[in-house]
């Protein structure tokens, strides 16, 4: 690392990652020439992101992040979820999970699910990594004893229907509360709403909103009752099995529908924390044409860029 920073300031060393981690490499030469007439050219941007990526996760022990985490007040949530990029060895998955304290905000019914506000978190931290379920399961308990959350029961686990997440949550926070991310919920229920109603019909709107409805006002059983309206009113020409796979999709997830008791008590009901990272950092970033990343680059890569957007940015810095 020296032979890249040697002659850089810290201020310089920083303003180069934000700008590679922002943009492409490439992009980010172009942009500190513009703007601070440096002649600093993309391989060595690239070389000191990852540089600076490594020293980051090595030194993680050392941030004060488990000191934040303790003081800041909320829930304790953890969202899970993965991407795909393009490596030296092929496209690869890429987990992710991001550990949060959120405060809790205003009650809410059914009715005012996507309009309320929930606080932003007052502290968070991310881990990536390209390796099986089994390790990240173990890289996850790692970092949640790090931040000292050591009572499973009092974790929130927030993820789509991905049967490795819950697999890893049954191991690693046995008694956490398991909350299936609501917008992969309306996602299958608008999905069977399509395959039995046809695509962009009354109908499909129809039922697509009265299923909305009743799995947040009532969870599985809200489902299994619209599940019966709709068989009632089944065309001939509908998929009739597509209502089957619905309800086996939801009676898999019954016990991780709890919306109705969440929106009232002002808690999380989705995984976009996890879902944003994923976004911005691998779809917007590391996809950007003809990008092919090494496998032991990826992860670390992944946690810096999502340093930059928190108040541990400036303190990791110092």
């Amino acid at each position: 690392m020296l032979g890249i920073t040697g002659y850089l300031t810290t201020g310089a060393r920083r303003m180069a990652c934000l700008a590679g981690i922002r943009q492409s490499f490439a992009q980010a030469e172009q942009l500190l020439t513009e703007l601070a007439r440096w002649e600093l050219d993309d391989e060595t941007i690239r070389r000191l992101c990852h540089a600076e990526a490594a020293r980051a996760r090595a030194h993680r022990e050392e941030r004060t992040t488990a000191a934040a985490f303790r003081a800041a007040p909320g829930d304790a949530e953890v969202q899970i979820d993965a991407g795909k990029v393009n490596t030296s060895e092929g496209w690869r998955d890429v987990k992710a999970a991001v550990f949060a304290r959120r405060q809790r905000g205003e009650p809410a019914c059914a009715a005012q699910w996507d309009e309320r506000k929930l606080p932003t978190p007052g502290v968070r931290s991310v881990i990536a990594a390209v390796e099986d379920a089994a390790a990240f399961g173990h890289r996850c308990q790692a970092e949640a004893r790090r931040l000292d959350w050591n009572d499973p029961s009092e974790l929130n686990v927030l993820a789509d229907g991905a049967e490795w997440i819950w697999n890893l949550s049954r191991r690693h926070f046995p008694g956490a509360a398991e909350v299936l991310d609501i917008y992969h919920g309306v996602e299958h229920l608008a999905d069977g709403s399509r395959q039995i109603f046809g695509e962009g019909t009354s109908e499909t709107t129809l039922f697509t909103d009265k299923g909305r409805t009743r799995l947040l006002a009532d969870g599985y059983a809200g489902v299994v009752e619209w599940a019966g309206e709709i068989a009632a009113r089944l065309p001939t020409n509908g998929d009739g099995a597509a209502l089957g796979r619905v309800l086996n999709y939801f009676a898999g997830h019954r016990q991780r529908l709890p919306y109705a008791l969440r929106l009232c008590r002002g808690q999380s009901i989705g995984s976009g924390l996890v879902e944003g990272t994923i976004k911005q950092l691998l779809n917007r970033r590391m996809k950007q044409t003809g990008a092919r990343w090494k496998l032991e680059h990826v992860g670390p890569f992944v946690e810096l860029g999502a340093l930059v957007d928190d108040p541990q940015w400036h303190a990791y810095w110092q």
